[in-house]
């Protein structure tokens, strides 16, 4: 990377005025944006009638028990390669990110991560990373089919983000037209009945990444070489798991890469 990848230099005053003017398109889609959280708010629910079953270090657990009391649950579908025996860089990633489960607790909302696999192996990589978060198997279970973050067209017909296998294949996204996925999906419960309000992927899951979002007030941004911005290695590719970033940068693979630039 050279100077020509950096701003323009500028006085004090001529910075002023640009900035201010920036600011009122910050401030017009901060409005945006809550009008967006208002319609997601308002958005029906669907009643959840199947009786998922999930495995945790409590034993066998419905979908209602990972509320554990709670009113609202947040699952991310975390991707878990188990050739690898190792999670998804890209899904690592938002893990890293996530903050003090006390902030959620205190609004009566639960976060958990589900994956479609043993729950030992889950275990295993959990105690690698260093991280707490409840995390819960949903190996053998129709769960990730149903909210279309595992895609094998010989058990559900293949849909992700909200686009049929045919719009997937003309758009040229063959990479989300099998296996597992990232996701999120959010549940609501009242009394013993749970409801489906909400579910995102892709790009949707941006507003998880913190660092995302600090890279972004910054000159280089992301560093990924789209929109503008330098390409500071790896391109999409550069998130990995946080004990590999001193390892030959060739190593990197995110795979949650390409649906992150859709």
């Amino acid at each position: 990377m050279n100077s020509n990848d950096y701003p323009q230099i500028a006085s004090r005053e001529e910075w002023l005025k640009v900035r201010l003017a920036l600011l009122a398109e910050e401030k017009a889609l901060t409005r945006e944006r809550d009008r967006l959280n208002r319609a997601r708010r308002q958005l029906p629910m669907v009643a959840v009638e199947q009786d998922y079953r999930f495995t945790g270090p409590e034993g066998e657990v419905g979908l209602a028990d990972l509320f554990a009391g709670k009113r609202q649950l947040i699952v991310y579908h975390f991707m878990f390669h188990r050739d690898r025996g190792e999670g998804c860089p890209g899904c690592s990633f938002v893990v890293d990110n996530i903050g003090h489960q006390a902030h959620l607790t205190a609004r009566d909302t639960r976060l958990v991560l589900v994956s479609r696999a043993p729950l030992e192996e889950l275990e295993a990589f959990k105690r690698r990373m260093g991280w707490t978060l409840p995390w819960y198997s949903s190996f053998g279970s129709p769960f990730n089919y149903d909210f279309h973050v595992t895609l094998d067209e010989g058990v559900a017909p293949i849909e992700y983000n909200y686009r049929d296998k045919a719009e997937l294949a003309r758009l040229g996204l063959n990479y989300q037209l099998e296996g597992e996925q990232p996701g999120l999906s959010v549940f609501l419960r009242d009394g013993d009945r749970v409801f489906h309000s909400y579910s995102t992927y892709s790009r949707g899951l941006d507003i998880l990444c913190t660092t995302y979002n600090y890279l972004d007030l910054t000159p280089l941004g992301r560093g990924e070489g789209w929109d503008g911005m330098p390409d500071l290695g790896g391109g999409l590719d550069w998130t990995r798991l946080h004990d590999r970033y001193e390892e030959n940068p060739a190593a990197a693979h995110d795979c949650c890469a390409s649906a992150k630039a859709r």
